[in-house]
């Protein structure tokens, strides 16, 4: 077996949940097989890279093996490997809170937080 269907191969390494949802992905352009849009029946060998766009996050996945009936998440691990780049760091700021029923800040704790909010810590 040196090649598989996109769509069936997403599904057998458990990529996604159903095959349907593999095909949709394909269709509606968010899989790209080395750098070019695939369609669910492209045919994926060793060696290929597939670029996936699953669950709000975007994958990029080389092929090892090909396989087409699904298979146990350690056997599907081997068969491909991850080069997804790693999320960009929490750059959320954080809220200042205060307990409920104390009431408004005071002075100094409003020039306090406003010297936070500046970064000046």
């Amino acid at each position: 077996m040196e090649s598989t269907r996109v769509d069936r191969w997403l599904w057998a390494v458990r990529l996604t949940k159903t095959r349907p949802d593999a095909a949709a992905a394909c269709r509606g352009g968010h899989v790209r097989v080395n750098d070019r849009p695939a369609k669910p029946a492209t045919a994926v060998a060793p060696g290929d890279e597939i670029r996936a766009h699953l669950n709000g996050r975007t994958r990029v996945i080389e092929v090892v093996r090909v396989i087409q009936k699904r298979v146990g998440p350690p056997d599907a691990a081997t068969c491909f490997l991850d080069h997804t780049p790693a999320p960009p760091p929490d750059t959320t700021v954080p809220v200042a809170r205060r307990d409920r029923g104390a009431g408004r800040p005071t002075k100094r704790e409003r020039r306090i937080l406003d010297q936070f909010r500046a970064g000046g810590h």
